[in-house]
């Protein structure tokens, strides 16, 4: 094969605004829906700088009937018209069709911060258009000039007398780049544009999108800027603050030694995983940078300093960075003098000494919030606490799933009487006390619906078991190969084999505590079933009475002591049998006062979204390893004990 030639006439020099054309992907990330939009964002960031730097109060939009063309008009001070000193054209046509000119180099000078920085954004969204007209009016003149791909149709037009200041740009992406496919999303412009309104307290947004039949207008003004933009966030993950309607740490600096100002709004919430959104100089950051890493430092380290100050260090748990941030909604808005973007897109901040400047102002602010609002800081600990516990259960669930590993209908447990249907949406499964209890209940149910596993003793407490322990443990493994849906990260409630799992253990206070037990496990490992209402607590009677030809039974001791009072005749005495347990019931008394779905009464295990740190804390403190808690309960409530049944 002869080799081919390579000279120096094969090196190409592309000029003006050729580079755009050519790589459009090196300016704007790509030419699918994300780069045509970036189009908009240039010019409307221009706006926006200008009101950043208190020149503007007004930015209006206008999506075009089209979809493909838009307008951005604002009230600035308006794009320079005069002739540059060094070029010889007007300082517009510069702007527009010179890579690398603009006004916002020299800082301090005609812009103190702003989201512009390499000169290119004007120039970039000019070369990709099919056709762009620019109207400035300043100095008390209005002034137009047209482009199409870059170049210009003709010279500036000075189009007479004009009032006011500001910069319109009408422009179209052009299809050649970007194909007639793609046009512009209204609802993608709204929720920018809402963006922006909530950065700048103050600022009228206006979108006029004419896409629609009639168009429509949106104005966006926010006065209280970011500190009304949280709770719309917190509202819109659906999830409760902490604690619920809680409080709101907000900060504003502007400190001048080091070139950073900062707005920050914050709260924790019950969502499983955190949302912060940040920006730079208005310039929405989606994937965060050197501002993101500092406010997530500083929230760590308040919490850590806060918690080691006033000893609430937990026992049995290590707190985690990611169990600290778990929840936190916020919106940090920096405003950088010499940004440094990791592309021209400026997703990504990159400045190494900004990260230990936000931490630097937000740490100590945090920190002094917290011990401002006690009660605040006391809800947010329980939920971090909260998270740790999930976090550790989590990983000791994945390890008993992986080695319990239980397939719909196979390996499932010896003791287990399963039913014969396999519909979820009428199986049940009866976890009971003890062999004997169990060997009733496998002869008082319907073999249809009712599946019955016996469980030996008490069960292990979960709240206390290492993970080597909750692996080791056999009563445990059977619950779980039984239901088929895994637990922890790993449940998935869709393939639980009963759709409703009942608690049967005796009505005495050893039965009480085994259910107290059950209910950790199912709490801590598979809460999901707890959620979503699978989880039942059966109520056998703990008391037989018989009065003349009646037969009542009674759950416990208050029951039965109504029922003789309701129903007792003075010339009746009463007779009453106290079951030691439901071994002691004839299969046939266990079905008609606990199985059979037309007589017994039965208790749905809820946790409602207000009591769920209430409930957290309560199993941690009843269960858990410190003994602390329950010796002051019991000091607290030793006189309101009666007769103790042990």
């Amino acid at each position: 094969m002869a080799a081919s030639s390579y000279s120096g006439s094969d090196i190409q020099v592309l000029e003006g605004l050729d580079p755009v054309r050519k790589r459009p992907g090196m300016y704007i990330g790509g030419t699918g829906k994300d780069g045509y939009h970036h189009l908009l964002w240039e010019v409307v960031d221009n706006s926006i700088d200008e009101v950043i730097n208190k020149h503007a109060t007004k930015v209006e939009v206008t999506l075009h009937k089209d979809g493909k063309s838009a307008t951005v008009d604002d009230n600035g001070r308006g794009i320079p018209v005069d002739l540059h000193p060094k070029l010889k054209k007007s300082a517009l046509e510069v702007v527009f069709t010179v890579l690398h000119a603009g006004g916002k180099f020299e800082r301090g000078k005609s812009y103190s911060v702003s989201g512009g920085l390499h000169g290119v954004g004007a120039s970039v969204v000019n070369a990709l258009s099919s056709e762009l007209v620019v109207t400035v009016k300043r100095d008390g003149e209005r002034h137009e000039m047209r482009f199409s791909r870059g170049e210009p149709q003709g010279k500036l037009k000075n189009l007479g007398a004009a009032r006011g200041t500001g910069t319109i740009v009408k422009f179209r992406p052009d299809d050649e780049v970007f194909g007639n496919k793609l046009s512009f999303d209204a609802d993608v412009i709204a929720e920018r544009l809402e963006a922006k309104s909530y950065l700048h307290g103050g600022l009228e947004i206006i979108f006029h999108d004419e896409t629609k039949s009639p168009a429509v207008t949106h104005t966006f003004l926010h006065p209280q800027g970011i500190a009304e933009y949280l709770p719309k966030l917190v509202e819109g993950r659906n999830k409760l603050a902490i604690p619920p309607g809680g409080a709101v740490f907000y900060m504003e600096k502007d400190d001048k030694d080091i070139k950073l100002g900062l707005e920050l709004a914050l709260q924790w919430t019950e969502s499983p995983d955190d949302l912060i959104k940040t920006y730079v100089n208005s310039v929405p950051t989606p994937d965060g940078g050197t501002h993101d890493t500092g406010l997530k430092a500083a929230i760590v380290k308040a919490v850590r300093n806060y918690i080691a100050t006033h000893g609430l260090d937990p026992k049995g748990v290590t707190l985690t960075a990611e169990d600290i941030r778990e929840g936190v909604v916020a919106v940090l808005s920096t405003y950088v003098h010499d940004p440094q973007f990791q592309s021209q897109t400026k997703n990504r901040l990159n400045n190494p000494e900004i990260a230990a400047q936000v931490e630097g102002l937000v740490r100590p602010a945090l920190e002094n919030y917290l011990n401002a609002n006690p009660n605040w800081a006391q809800a947010v600990i329980a939920r971090t606490i909260i998270s740790a516990r999930a976090r550790e259960a989590s990983r000791a669930a994945q390890q008993v799933t992986r080695k319990t590993a239980v397939s719909h209908r196979l390996n499932l447990p010896g003791k287990l009487a399963d039913c014969s249907s396999q519909d979820p949406g009428e199986s049940e499964l009866f976890l009971v006390e003890g062999d004997s209890a169990g060997g009733s209940a496998k002869q008082g149910r319907d073999r249809k619906t009712q599946a019955i596993l016996p469980l030996r003793g008490k069960v292990l407490n979960a709240e206390q078991a290492n993970n080597q322990k909750l692996l080791a443990n056999k009563e445990l493994q059977d619950i779980v190969s039984a239901l088929g849906c895994g637990m922890g990260a790993d449940l998935d409630v869709s393939k639980l084999r009963y759709g409703k799992i009942f608690l049967l253990m005796d009505a005495d206070a050893d039965g009480h505590h085994i259910a107290t037990l059950l209910l950790t496990f199912f709490f801590r490992h598979m809460r999901g079933l707890i959620d979503s209402g699978h989880v039942y607590l059966a109520q056998p009677p703990l008391y037989r009475i018989d009065l003349g030809k009646q037969t009542y039974w009674a759950l416990d001791d208050a029951h039965r002591d109504a029922i003789i009072k309701e129903h007792g005749r003075s010339n009746s005495k009463p007779s009453i049998t106290r079951f030691k347990g439901l071994g002691e019931m004839s299969p046939d008394v266990l079905k008609s006062t606990t199985l059979d779905k037309r007589s017994r009464q039965v208790l749905c295990v809820r946790v409602p979204d207000a009591e769920r740190l209430t409930t957290d804390t309560t199993i941690a403190e009843l269960m858990g390893r410190d003994v602390a808690a329950r010796f002051r309960m019991i000091t607290e409530n030793a006189s309101e004990i009666g007769d103790l049944d042990v």
